[in-house]
This record gives C-alpha cells, structure tokens and sequence, in this order.
C-alpha cells in the first residue's frame, strides 16, 4: 500500500509542476492560452498573476517531493500538502471553475486516501 501511496502523491506532485510550467512560462502561449480558455489580451494582463499562482503550484510539489523524499517519516508532511492540494482545489472548484476540483482536489484527495491506508 506504501508504493500504492508514494506513487499517487508523486502524480500529484508532478501535476502541480505541470501548472507551475502553465502559469509561470505558458501562460500567454498558445497551450496556455487554450488550457486556460484566455484571451491574448487578458493573459498580457494577468500574467503576473499567473506566475504567482504558479510560484505555489511549485511550493506545493516541493513539499510533496518532501515527503516522499522521507519516506515514511515524511508521511505527516505528505499529509500536510496533500491537505493543502485538496482545500486549493475546492476553493479554485468554488471561485473559478468546476473543473478544478476534478483535475487538482480529487488526485490530491485519492492520493490522501492511500496515504492515511499506508
């Protein structure tokens, strides 16, 4: 169950290094542009913006990379990012799009699940 676990929360981690690569550096490209639904004028505007929100993307996958790092020790850190993927997902969910919820809170949370089972 531990390799079940440590392999979810490395896909996770992975996922938020994703985002961070889309908001800080594809943002106003056309993947990102297409990803995010934006239009040219309001991804120059936000890009900034962007960046930032991609900046603790990057936060979020160290922190999980952390954990993993430790290994069993690290499972109180997992747990800690893994909680902190999960509430940015829903209040992403809540504020910006349903989808959201589906590609960040839910991996976070089924990573969560084989976490607290390891």
């Amino acid at each position: 169950m531990a390799a079940i676990a440590n392999f979810t929360v490395a896909l996770v981690a992975l996922l938020h290094l994703w985002f961070l690569v889309l908001e800080m550096f594809l943002w106003n490209r056309p993947l990102g542009l297409r990803t995010f639904r934006l239009t040219p004028e309001f991804a120059a505007a936000s890009k900034a913006l962007a960046a930032n929100q991609g900046l603790y993307n990057g936060f979020l996958a160290a922190g999980l990379a952390w954990g993993l790092v430790l290994g069993d020790a690290g499972n109180w850190i997992k747990i800690f990012f893994l909680g902190c993927v999960i509430v940015a997902g829903v209040f992403g969910a809540l504020t910006v799009g349903r989808k959201i919820l589906w590609v960040q809170a839910l991996p976070g949370a089924v990573a969560m699940v084989f976490v607290l089972l390891g």
